[in-house]
């Protein structure tokens, strides 16, 4: 009997040793954020915020038609110079090449054709008022002459306008000058070249792009998402680490037949002539859904086990690792779908190194 009630006193005895031994145990995996890391760390409330979306666009950087200017030849000839080359800057009226022309020097005897008719006609136009004045011809012959006057100068004016308007300046040699100020962004001419004078195609194409345009290829399916005044970012692959920024300000009504889709321009100032025509270019359209959802800050996100974690925060004491179902993540921002609640705290700085410490 002695050893019987002895026996659950023993029991006892092991079982009290056992729990006084797991209790430090808990203790030492509890874990407490300490001052320094709490300091080091970055911590934020989540907020309900209208979903935003992002369509990607593939399109290329052109020069705005309304500050470009296309060189025509306006005469036939030879090609005797070409003083500039492709990317030139150039100021309006400098010569870009000069052109021997029969047809100016045509237009050179014609001017001086119009001007030996306007003095043989203001001769006649005195003789006749003399001859009026002495009786030895009639008031018709003096109306006559100044008729002949007057179409003399009208050919002469004439004459005149035209060589203002090539910029003929003598002999047989055309000048072709800038029209605008800008950047020379494309040449069709060679030395010693023979052109014909009613050649359809410009000899160069002067554009400004201090200011320039995204023109971005919209498929049909993401026609609807594409509206004036959205935000849009545009990247190059010259310079993949700039961002330039502005807004859809036209979408083109005309679907391409081949391609199936139509045209979104961005207009982008350009005051450091970075983007230049004919660059490949990627543009990002921003837009916002009618949905709103928990959004957090995308440092905040852990993916780790094929899952998507967040640190919660209630004190130092007390950081829960929760597991999240995102629905988006663009940019700095992330979407929730679930696993968050608006007005919870979450940690964005040092949360992996927070989440190993837990975890590991």
């Amino acid at each position: 009997m002695t050893i019987i009630r002895y026996i659950p006193a023993f029991v006892v005895s092991l079982i009290l040793i056992a729990c006084h031994k797991e209790e430090p145990h808990q203790v030492e995996t509890a874990f407490t954020l300490s001052d320094t890391m709490m300091a080091r760390s970055g911590f934020e409330k989540v907020t309900m915020m209208r979903v935003k979306n992002e369509v990607r666009l593939f399109g290329k950087i052109a020069a705005d038609n309304s500050k470009t200017a296309q060189v025509y030849p306006v005469v036939g000839g030879i090609v005797t110079s070409i003083n500039v080359e492709l990317g030139d800057y150039l100021k309006q009226g400098q010569v870009m090449a000069t052109i021997q022309s029969s047809e100016v020097a045509q237009f050179q005897k014609e001017r001086l054709d119009a001007l030996s008719e306007v003095a043989v006609a203001e001769k006649n136009l005195a003789v006749a008022n003399d001859l009026f004045k002495g009786k030895l011809n009639s008031e018709r012959d003096v109306a006559v002459a100044e008729k002949e006057l007057e179409n003399a100068k009208a050919e002469l004016a004439r004459v005149n306008d035209i060589h203002k308007i090539y910029n003929l300046k003598g002999g047989s040699v055309y000048s072709v000058v800038a029209p605008i100020s800008g950047f020379v962004i494309s040449k069709r001419i060679n030395q010693n070249e023979q052109l014909p004078s009613d050649l359809s195609e410009p000899l160069f194409s002067i554009a400004e792009i201090n200011e320039v345009w995204a023109l971005a290829n919209v498929n049909e399916s993401d026609i609807a998402n594409i509206k004036v005044g959205v935000d849009a970012s545009v990247r190059t692959l010259a310079f993949p680490d700039r961002i330039f920024n502005g807004k859809i300000d036209k979408v083109f009504n005309a679907i391409d037949p081949e391609t199936r889709s139509i045209k979104a321009r961005v207009k982008l100032p350009n005051a450091d002539f970075q983007l230049k025509p004919e660059m490949n270019c990627t543009v990002a359209v921003h837009y916002t859904e009618s949905d709103s959802l928990p959004a957090v800050s995308s440092s905040a996100v852990i993916f780790d086990k094929s899952k998507n974690w967040v640190m919660i925060f209630k004190d130092k004491h007390n950081i829960e690792t929760r597991q999240v179902s995102v629905y988006r993540q663009l940019g700095d921002v992330t979407y929730i779908k679930s696993g968050i609640a608006p007005g919870e705290t979450v940690v964005t700085k040092n949360s992996l190194l927070i989440y190993d410490a837990i975890n590991d």
